[in-house]
């Protein structure tokens, strides 16, 4: 065993890791990455098939951000926002503002009563951000006099991270279930996830059960409803809290289309705020609409956002994961300006927001994003995401020939191969069989890295990633799967 592997099984604890089982053998330890690969300490070449958990946009080691974080080291790493204001941050936040605001600038629907997003709270990573959007809507609920005792609604499944708040909104047992001593209660209104729902009259088919489903969007009706009794009860909700279009650690479980337009109606007709959960979903990751590319050149539009997709513009934006390109862990908290007057006054009333963070708008993470945001913003890079994401498509339609395969849901760069054991029964496999982590082993054998969600695996390479190394990818895991469900 490497003297490194000996370290890390010595000292090290890894999050959502049975520790027993890691310690039986040894890890495979990183060491470098360059583009869509990354080596360990054998010199194995992987490739890394869900962009390191979903933060990693444009490769490892890239020049671009790798000269603006050297530019920013050689005036100064951090120092704080409590009190001070610094470059990075202040250009970064009017970045931030310009992206979340561009549908009011240039897509087809503008509603007049959309709120643009204004203000910039920085943090740390995808928890902090939830934590302060929660605190935000706690506190404007009750100083606005909309709501004195301020309730949250979120999805079932839903997972927005592991600080105490964000855990209060987390409805996925194996997660959350041993922390609810710890938690304020929230509500949780069904997800929709079409391959599984009870409304869904369709029998299973071999392709997208989003395409497929027969259904009276009995989801949104549930969400109505819940909003409608917590009014009567004289209890309404203060916010909904979502991951716009495609729900992450649930299983990759896609929203069908126009189920986020129709949830965004209803939370403002009850008069509640929509927080919009972009942790994964944000900064290109849910690629394009089919309409888009039907475009001429000159018309193409960015859709960095996965709100822009439906035009919904929320009160409250989580951004993370991949606002700094996968570099270094920042995260972002965009509000109204409705929102932040509630925290105006004398210092003698003590209206401040009292929330912050020691590397709160820090300098290098800062200058890594803008340098993320600039390559996003390049003509080229729109058109490596399009092809990245019509060969995902392409590739992932061999899988439908396994029988293993039950569902495989892609939303623009992202994407989940959902695994049962026979694909005309939808039937689960036991958990305690490991199958999905057990197809990812085998996956490493063969030169690609990925984590499942449960037996859901997750496919999301970073935006570098060939047609080529697409096929690759996509058949590691076909022979994975067959490899490991013949044993």
């Amino acid at each position: 065993m490497h003297k490194l592997a000996k370290l890390d099984h010595l000292y090290v604890w890894h999050p959502f890791t049975q520790m027993r089982d890691w310690l039986r053998e040894e890890p495979i330890v990183i060491v470098r990455g360059r583009g869509p690969f990354i080596y360990d300490v054998y010199g194995r070449k992987y490739l890394d098939g869900n962009s390191s958990i979903w933060t990693n946009l444009h490769g490892h080691n890239h020049p671009v951000i790798n000269k603006a974080i050297m530019a920013q080291l050689k005036k100064i790493a951090h120092s704080s926002a409590l009190g001070l204001a610094n470059e990075p941050a202040s250009l970064l936040a009017k970045e931030l503002v310009r992206i979340a605001n561009s549908p009011i600038e240039k897509f087809r629907v503008h509603r007049k009563s959309t709120k643009p997003l204004c203000k910039v709270f920085y943090s740390d990573d995808g928890s902090t951000s939830i934590e302060v959007a929660l605190k935000m809507a706690y506190e404007f609920a009750r100083r606005s006099g909309l709501n004195k005792q301020p309730r949250f609604l979120s999805l079932s499944q839903a997972y927005h991270g592991d600080t105490i708040g964000a855990v209060s909104l987390g409805h996925i047992p194996l997660f959350h279930a041993a922390f609810r001593g710890l938690t304020f209660r929230t509500d949780a209104v069904m997800s929709p996830y079409c391959y599984r729902c009870r409304f869904n009259r369709a029998k299973p088919e071999r392709a997208d059960a989003r395409l497929y489903r027969q259904c009276h969007w009995e989801c949104v009706d549930e969400v109505e409803r819940a909003f409608e009794n917590a009014k009567k009860q004289g209890r309404p909700y203060s916010a909904f809290v979502l991951e716009p279009l495609i729900q992450g650690a649930a299983g990759m479980v896609p929203q069908p289309r126009g189920w986020l337009r129709k949830i965004a109606e209803i939370t403002r007709h009850y008069s509640a705020l929509l927080i919009a959960d972009e942790v994964l979903t944000g900064f290109g990751r849910c690629g394009f609409p089919e309409e888009w590319f039907d475009c001429q050149p000159g018309q193409l539009k960015d859709y960095l956002l996965a709100c822009h997709h439906e035009d919904v513009m929320p009160d409250l934006l989580c951004l993370a994961k991949g606002i700094t390109g996968g570099y270094l862990p920042m995260a972002a908290t965009l509000t109204t300006m409705e929102i932040f007057e509630a925290f105006l006054g004398e210092y003698s009333e003590f209206k401040t927001f009292f929330h912050g963070h020691s590397y709160t708008a820090n300098q290098l993470g800062a200058a890594a994003a803008l340098a993320n945001i600039a390559l996003l913003d390049k003509k080229e890079s729109r058109h490596q995401r399009a092809k990245l994401q019509l060969a995902l498509q392409k590739e992932l339609s061999r899988l439908w020939n396994n029988q293993h395969v039950g569902d495989i849901r892609q939303v623009g760069l992202i994407a989940g191969v959902e695994l049962v054991k026979d694909w005309h029964t939808r039937e689960l496999f036991d958990l305690r069989d490991q199958v999905g982590f057990r197809v990812c082993r085998a996956m490493a054998k063969r030169g690609v890295l990925t984590r499942p969600i449960g037996d859901v695996i997750v496919i999301m390479p970073p935006y570098c990633t060939t047609a080529d190394q697409v096929s690759h990818i996509i058949d590691a895991l076909e022979e994975s799967i067959t490899e490991v469900l013949s044993e």
